[in-house]
């Protein structure tokens, strides 16, 4: 197989170029990401390979198909940058739906542990030998309350996390996982009760600005914002303002609605015309990282080998495990399920 790998990065192409050489596939990496003006450099390939900013649109589909392209292969978990019944006939879609939970739960501590605790400031301040301890008090997790926002496995995982630090866990979920020793609740009794609120579930229609200025006046008064998931889980205008208003004590962000076109790369050099993205990083409470939870190199092996598994069980025409379908969940019975193929 030839595969088109789009958006790639530098850490990207060891793994997949060694796992691919021996399972048959051939990756060309491209730098630039799919979309309706990129498509066309897919020709001639069996298949594309995209990431979390690729946009595999009707247009974009449409494209690939019609270059010969029959499976689309994400190398992440979520897919709300895929048209999947635009897909449906067309090009297969499988992903990776787990590939390491402990990657984006461990950052998700890290990133909460750093504000609370202020971190950043001290190491800012050591560093010009500048070791007062002014304005640097914390508070102990021990005994707080946290609220997760879908408890796939990524957020049992965070919630495993918290309880080591001895805090109470509530979870919000409409399929809540038994045995997780999740105490699960309405979404208003969730924000009404959690001292840190910490989302990890993926992006779709009905919960598209989760986070919005109705929802974020019913958190507690100096609630903790977590976000490791995707960044339309928040309104990003509406979190400014509610920090402004001492509503909102800190907020961590690993991911932010707008990224499409700043994260992965180098500003540090230009003016950053984003101004909501601009007020966040300004503000000292607030804790942006570049969508980097998932980067360890067990989470890129894992990335990496399942992607390969995906594509070379799609040459083998045999049923594809990680299929995604716009039917899904919406039919009663599912071709999956009888281990075929979505179409």
């Amino acid at each position: 197989m030839r595969i088109a790998f789009f958006d790639t990065k530098e850490y990207d192409i060891p793994a997949f170029t060694r796992l691919g050489e021996e399972a048959g596939i051939e990756f060309k990496f491209f730098e630039t990401r799919l979309g309706e003006d990129t498509a066309e450099l897919a020709r001639g390939y069996d298949g594309v390979c995209l990431f979390v900013n690729d946009v595999l649109s009707a247009p974009v589909a449409e494209k690939l198909y019609a270059a010969g392209v029959r499976v689309a292969a994400l190398r992440c978990a979520g897919y709300n940058n895929v048209d999947l019944a635009a897909c449906f006939g067309k090009l297969h879609v499988v992903r990776v739906p787990a590939y390491s939970p402990y990657a984006v739960a461990e950052h998700t501590m890290a990133l909460l542990l750093t504000s609370v605790r202020r971190i950043h400031k001290a190491y800012n301040r050591t560093r010009e030998f500048n070791f007062s301890l002014s304005g640097l008090t914390g508070f102990d997790l021990h005994g707080k309350t946290v609220g997760i926002v879908g408890t796939g496995k990524i957020g049992r995982v965070f919630a495993d996390i918290c309880r080591g630090f001895g805090m109470h866990v509530l979870g919000f979920d409409p399929y809540p996982a038994e045995g997780a020793g999740i105490e699960y609740v309405s979404e208003d009794e969730l924000l009404a009760r959690s001292d840190i609120l910490s989302l990890h579930c993926p992006l779709t229609e009905e919960n598209f600005h989760f986070l919005n200025a109705d929802t974020l006046a019913k958190c507690k008064t100096g609630v903790v914002i977590l976000n490791t998931s995707r960044g339309a889980l928040i309104d990003a205008e509406a979190l400014v303002e509610s920090i402004k208003a001492r509503k909102v004590g800190a907020a961590c962000l690993d991911v932010y609605e707008e990224e499409s076109d700043l994260f992965f790369r180098d500003f540090s050099g230009h003016i950053v015309e984003d101004d909501t993205l601009a007020r966040l990083i300004s503000m000292p409470n607030v804790i942006v990282t570049s969508h980097q939870a998932f980067l360890t190199g067990e989470a890129l092996e894992n990335i990496a080998e399942t992607t390969v598994k995906n594509l070379t069980a799609f040459a083998a025409g045999a049923p594809l495990e990680n299929e995604l379908c716009y039917q899904c969940g919406r039919v009663e019975e599912c071709r999956k399920s009888r281990r075929e193929r979505c179409f």
